[in-house]
């Protein structure tokens, strides 16, 4: 039977995680480095619900024009962000996170590209690391762009609302790791001690777009690498699909490993699906590169 790869055409898309769709996702990686887009699917196994994930319940987050606008808003995420901060505490890396860490460092990738804003990458290892939303630890004034850590300013919450966070320890958490509290009416929402502007996360929120450097910072990924892989995303937000577009402008292979269907499943250009966790998949993945 003749490859269809071979004939100039993609092969047809792997939809589960045997060890021939793992063969042939090792085989992808003989054109490294590659570029790597991650998504919520890559941290849900640290413990960080998915906005969009199977199960997932309906989100509506707040928009950059909500917080700017509306005080009530801006109580309600740093009462949020604060009571999360007490489980994020124990959110660390998983092993899909130290798997990629380990790629970058062997050559196999030549950085992450992510969608998320909680910084396990870096945690992990990873050295290049392109946060297209941001990086939800740093903490910036709107008027003149001081910066601070999220530490800090929930500090400065705590002393404006003693025993806030204690009381509300037990609220749900949110797909963005914050809490969902209910009664935010008397809370006090810091400020910047420089200047007194609003602070708000160094984020993108919805609303917002991605920065041209960010942006372009990610192209050059993409441009550099011999195939795509794409992991834990849906690919719902239009940035992602840009990079795709990209990579098949470049006739690149793309690899998708996500649970649940994404934006691009149906595409000729994906040339092998995994249907299953990142944190498994590339688990199972990482052995067979080093030829164990």
């Amino acid at each position: 039977m003749t490859d269809p790869a071979a004939a100039g055409r993609p092969a047809p898309v792997a939809s589960d995680a045997s060890p021939a769709t793992l063969e042939r996702l090792t085989d992808l990686f003989q054109a490294a480095p590659l570029a790597v887009l991650t998504g919520a699917g890559i941290s849900t196994d640290s413990g960080i619900p998915d906005y969009r994930g199977a199960g997932s319940p309906p989100r509506t987050p707040m928009s950059i024009t909500q917080f700017m606008r509306d005080p009530a808003y801006r109580r309600r995420f740093w009462a949020g962000a604060r009571v999360g901060a007490l489980r994020a505490a124990g959110v660390t890396p998983n092993a899909g996170h130290r798997a990629l860490a380990r790629f970058e460092a062997a050559g196999l990738t030549n950085g992450v590209i992510t969608q998320n804003v909680d910084n396990l990458h870096r945690l992990a290892g990873s050295q290049r690391v392109i946060e297209l939303h941001g990086n939800g630890g740093v903490i910036r004034c709107t008027e003149h762009g001081h910066r601070f850590t999220r530490d800090e300013v929930l500090g400065w919450f705590d002393d404006l609302n003693p025993g806030f966070a204690e009381r509300n320890a037990a609220a749900e958490i949110a797909p963005d790791g914050d809490a969902i509290v209910g009664d935010t009416d008397t809370v006090t929402a810091p400020s910047c001690p420089e200047c007194g502007s609003i602070l708000r996360p160094d984020v993108v929120y919805f609303g917002e777009f991605v920065p041209k450097p960010v942006f372009e910072a990610a192209e050059a990924l993409v441009a550099g690498a011999g195939g795509l892989l794409l992991i834990g995303t849906s690919l719902a937000v239009n940035t992602g699909i840009r990079l795709v577009h990209r990579a098949q402008l470049r006739e690149i292979p793309i690899a998708v490993i996500n649970r649940g269907p994404t934006a691009v499943d149906a595409r000729d250009s994906v040339t092998v699906r995994v249907e299953g966790g990142a944190a498994e998949t590339l688990a199972a993945l990482e052995p067979l590169l080093a030829g164990g």
